[in-house]
Order: C-alpha cells, then sequence, then structure tokens
C-alpha cells in the first residue's frame, strides 16, 4: 500500500515561494487503479514525481511522509525506489539514441531477454513483435508507439506500482484507444500491481477504482468515477460558462 501523510512540497522561483503541494494525506491500495485529475497548474504531476523521487527534499522545501509497503521513501533516490518496485512514465517517453527496443526491455528487465520474453511484452501493449524487435527508440517511431513501449519496458521491471503522467498527450485517437485497452488489461491480469494514471480524459477517469481530485495544490475530493465524475464535468460547465462570459462583458 501507498501511504501519504500531511505531503507539502514549495519552490522558489522569480517571484519568491511556491508551494505546490499544499498537506496532502491519501492512501493508496494495492492492486489498486487510481486515477489523479484536477486543473492544469494543480500539483498532480509534483505529486507523481514526489512518489518517484523526481521531487524531493533535494529539489525544494519538503516535508510529510511517503510510505510504500511499509518503507518511507522520503530520504530514498530515485534509483532506491524503483528498486522498490515503483515506476514512472513521462508524458513524452525519452528516445535513447542507438538503443533498439530488444536494448530496452532487456535493460529495464535487468538481464537478457529471450526472444519469447521479448515477443510477450510487445504482444501485451499491442505490437508486432518482427516489426519492432529490431527498431531504434530514436528514430521513426509514433508517440503512440513510444508509449506503448515505455509501458512494455514497466512490465519488463515487473514493477508493482506504475505511474503514468498523462499517458494520452501527443498520440492519435486509435494509440489512445488502444492505451485504454492495454491499462484495462493490465489491471485486470496483474492484480498485483498498483496503477496510478495522472489524466484529465474521461476515458481513463472510468476505468479507475478510484478518482483523486487535486485543487491548488490539495485533495479537494475522492471517490469512485461515479461519484466523481459528475462534479468534475458540472465544475467544468460551470468555468467554462463563466470564461465564456467574462469574454462578452
Amino acid at each position: 500500500m501507498l501511504s501519504i501523510r500531511n505531503l507539502s512540497y514549495e519552490v522558489t522561483g522569480e517571484k519568491g515561494k511556491i508551494k505546490i503541494l499544499d498537506n496532502i494525506s491519501v492512501d493508496i491500495k494495492k492492486g489498486s487503479f487510481t486515477v489523479i485529475t484536477g486543473p492544469n497548474g494543480s500539483g498532480k504531476t509534483t505529486l507523481a514525481k514526489a512518489i518517484m523521487g523526481l521531487a524531493s527534499p533535494k529539489t525544494g522545501k519538503m516535508s510529510g511522509s511517503i510510505v510504500f509497503n511499509g518503507k518511507e521513501l522520503m530520504n530514498l533516490s530515485v534509483t532506491e525506489r524503483a528498486k522498490l518496485g515503483i515506476s514512472y512514465g513521462f508524458q513524452q517517453p525519452p528516445r535513447f539514441k542507438g538503443i533498439s527496443v530488444t536494448d530496452l526491455l532487456s535493460i529495464a528487465a535487468g538481464k537478457i531477454l529471450s526472444r519469447d520474453e521479448h515477443c510477450s511484452y510487445l504482444s501485451q501493449v499491442g505490437l508486432c513483435t518482427d516489426v519492432y524487435l529490431n527498431r531504434e527508440i530514436d528514430s521513426g517511431l509514433s508517440g503512440g508507439e513510444l508509449k506503448r513501449i515505455e509501458i512494455a519496458t514497466l512490465l519488463a521491471r515487473d514493477a508493482s506500482l506504475m505511474m503514468f503522467d498523462e499517458p494520452e498527450a501527443g498520440i492519435d485517437l486509435w494509440s489512445f484507444a488502444k492505451l485504454t485497452e492495454i491499462f484495462g488489461t493490465i489491471h485486470k491480469r496483474k492484480r498485483d500491481t498498483t496503477i496510478i494514471i495522472i489524466s484529465h480524459q474521461e476515458r481513463i477517469i472510468r476505468l479507475a477504482d478510484e478518482i483523486i481530485l487535486i485543487k491548488s495544490g490539495a485533495v479537494a475530493d475522492r471517490g469512485s468515477s461515479g461519484e466523481i465524475l459528475p462534479h468534475i464535468i458540472e465544475d467544468t460547465v460551470t468555468e467554462c460558462t463563466y470564461l465564456e462570459g467574462a469574454a462578452n462583458e
């Protein structure tokens, strides 16, 4: 289980101190599928980065506690957290010059994988293995292909906590449909794997066991998609109506 208690985080910018996370406390159950959503700039990505260690006491002023499977994470490095089974998928997956898909999957697994193992991970994310095994990560791959290969690397790592930051960013509608299908399949097949996705997309939100709504760096609401989604839609409609009225004045 992931347990976050009184987590606050602030950085110093040109205009002084900026509080990004404000006393967040939340528990996420093992094996659950959780979507973190909220307005742009509300702190969603920073929360995920704090769990991974990309935002830490070394990068800003941080207080509180993050415990994963009974282990306090606050003073652990990104590498140490990765060894505990925590993984993070970026909005824009990195490209690695000169590294093939095969190499990347073996690096993620920490061992030389057989062809059958490579094929298994790629087929789980809907990619034809004969086409992709020897392709290089930095050449000729679409955003959707990179996203799916990134998910395959997390599967190869056998991560127990998978986090994805807006996986829908920069991909076409067909690839997005495949991604939602992949996330649903992973959740069904790997019942001990905890999935956290940062997303604004209703289709992904509806897949989740629980929604956590973040506003101004704090937890504004949480519950099932059936409980939270109507509030999100209502707030969005209200905000759009307000902005339209202000623009017409």
